[in-house]
């Protein structure tokens, strides 16, 4: 009996210890802030940090921007843009800024055409609107507020066929909702590693993720699709590209998409990494530079990078 005693005794303890240690990592968690400097491991040439004073919240919002070197030297010339939204929660628009590394490596190695690259944050509850709370509007904050400020600000050709959007996981999620509720933005648009389960289960249950956390009806990736399909589909044809590694947690549920947008006959293209696992970098060290000529190649197609 003592020996029992004993071994429920340290059972019970290692749970408390469990339970406290994810306390702890929970405390640990950054508070959310629209404006976020760029750490100094990331700073490259070409790559700024930038605000803008948000009309609907009036306070400042950041976001980074990569600046080829033809930005400077043709002072005439006129680029297109790609959009990346972040994973994870809350918002930052330092938290996908690596990925800006194989921007500048492919610009200066002349592998793709020079773009603007613009790294969002998508607000508390990253790339979503939830209007019931204060300034949790991220969606609206990108859409519109921060696309017409880098429209405003710098050289960009403000048209759907040189504009783009790129996201991973959380930003994956973001980026799908956003080409099929906002096709006339956006031509060029690459989702990765996507939650699409998380997004099944809002459609099915009424726009609720978790208790705590219910999104207007519709608004997930899977009922925007339908809309887009019936809607959209013939006046404004979306690029698409699917990238995913087989190792991700999302992958099988990327695969089921996939075979949902092969049913509602929408047309994408797909890059499966092999062994790569739930991470931007990891995909885009074995098959970036597929996912960068996706978007150059589909502005130059359309006469908007020349």
């Amino acid at each position: 009996m003592r020996i029992l005693l004993s071994i429920l005794s340290l059972c019970l303890l290692s749970s408390l210890q469990a339970q406290e240690n994810n306390v702890k990592k929970k405390k640990q968690l950054p508070a959310f802030k629209w404006v976020n400097e760029i750490p100094n491991k990331f700073k490259l040439p070409g790559l700024r940090h930038g605000t803008f004073k948000s009309p609907s919240m009036e306070v400042a919002v950041g976001y980074c921007i990569y600046i080829p070197k033809s930005y400077k030297q043709n002072q005439k010339k006129r680029f297109p843009v790609v959009y990346y939204l972040h994973g994870g929660r809350p918002g930052s628009e330092v938290k996908s800024v690596r990925i800006a590394k194989y921007v500048h490596q492919a610009m200066e190695k002349g592998d793709i055409e020079p773009a603007l690259y613009v790294f969002v944050n998508g607000g508390p509850v990253s790339h979503y609107n939830l209007p019931e709370l204060k300034n949790h509007m991220g969606e609206d904050i990108f859409i519109k507020e921060l696309i017409p400020h880098i429209d405003k600000t710098y050289r960009t050709i403000t048209d759907r066929s040189a504009r783009g959007v790129e996201g991973f996981s959380q930003g994956g999620r973001g980026t799908t909702r956003i080409m099929f509720k906002y096709p006339n933005l956006f031509s060029s648009c690459s989702p990765g590693g996507s939650g699409y389960a998380t997004e099944k289960k809002i459609s099915e249950e009424n726009g609720m993720e978790n208790p705590n956390l219910v999104f207007a009806k519709g608004y997930n990736t899977w009922d925007l699709a339908r809309k887009y399909n019936e809607q959209y589909k013939e006046s404004y044809p979306l690029d698409i590209l699917i990238h995913v590694g087989t190792k991700g947690f999302n992958y099988q549920n990327n695969l089921e998409y996939m075979t949902f947008l092969d049913s509602l006959k929408i047309p994408y293209r797909k890059v499966i990494v092999e062994d790569a696992p739930h991470s931007a970098s990891i995909i885009y060290d074995k098959k970036g530079s597929e996912i960068l000529k996706f978007h150059s190649d589909n502005f130059t197609r359309t006469g908007k990078n020349k």
